[in-house]
């Protein structure tokens, strides 16, 4: 059986069976293949064909997540990669999610990030005029339930809240040396964290490799409590352990004088209709 992801052809072949049905999500990273399932206990019994769809998201950092029913279905394992090829029968028809595109820059964001969805995209604008980077917000919709029908004041008083997980996605629309995304960050941080646990600022800097950054380069900010998982432009990934470096962060995108205005409008409609 062959699935169709927007970046490569995945090959899978059956391996075992399970009962009822089962989630089976996969992602592309750095080329390897991570692979998750979730489903009921196993059975003994031969698999049935199973009735399956394919969503597809775009963009370079995807993931591809297959929906399987009925009452015996095949665990499928991957087994190659190999060149997309059009007209592939998928055993299933294809879904395809657009992806949100941010309306100063053309840059796209896929639907899907980190297992979170996109709620909202906006740019970052200096001098003026000058759109340095496209930024989006995805977050996890199950644990957005019960705000986003409590009124803007509340959705904004979760988004300061780092214990309401999400993943800040920057998008470079510009080429900028590594010195200056840097130091604007720590810019807009330290005020912010108010002389308290300084140190984590420099351990952000040293997440980032002294490789300046091009139009079209991603990082990635998952802020988890008092954790922010850092992927930078070349795939480096990194963590930083600090409340006061979170809520910080928090504030830089999501507080009354964020960074970019349009992505925190754009952010607090998303929350209010997902």
């Amino acid at each position: 059986m062959i699935f169709l992801s927007s970046t490569r052809l995945l090959a899978l072949q059956p391996r075992s069976t399970v009962n009822a049905a089962a989630r089976i999500s996969r992602a592309t990273q750095h080329g390897n293949l991570v692979r998750q399932i979730s489903h009921a206990k196993s059975s003994s019994s031969p698999p049935t064909k199973a009735v399956s769809s394919l969503l597809v998201t775009g963009a370079a950092a995807t993931a591809t997540y297959l929906y399987v029913t009925g009452n015996n279905i095949a665990d499928l394992a991957p087994t190659t990669v190999v060149q997309c090829s059009a007209g592939v029968p998928l055993g299933g028809e294809p879904v395809m999610l657009s992806p949100s595109k941010e309306p100063a820059t053309g840059i796209l964001f896929p639907r899907l990030c980190n297992g979170m969805t996109l709620v909202g995209c906006g740019v970052r604008v200096k001098w003026g005029f000058v759109k340095v980077y496209a930024v989006g917000t995805y977050v996890d919709p199950l644990a957005m339930s019960m705000i986003k029908s409590q009124g803007e004041a509340e959705v904004k008083k979760a988004l300061l809240d780092p214990s309401y997980p999400r993943t800040i996605r920057i998008v470079m629309n510009r080429d900028l040396s590594i010195d200056k995304y840097t130091s604007a960050i720590i810019e807009a941080l330290e005020p912010r964290m108010h002389g308290e646990q300084l140190e984590s600022l420099e351990e952000f800097k040293k997440l980032n490799p002294p490789v300046d950054l091009i139009k079209g380069a991603e990082m990635e900010m998952t802020i988890r409590g008092d954790v922010l998982l850092y992927k930078n432009a070349v795939g480096g990934l990194g963590q930083i352990k600090s409340a006061v470096f979170t809520k910080a962060m928090c504030d830089v995108f999501y507080g009354a004088d964020a960074v970019s205005p349009t992505h925190l409008e754009s952010v607090v409609s998303g929350v209010k209709t997902l």
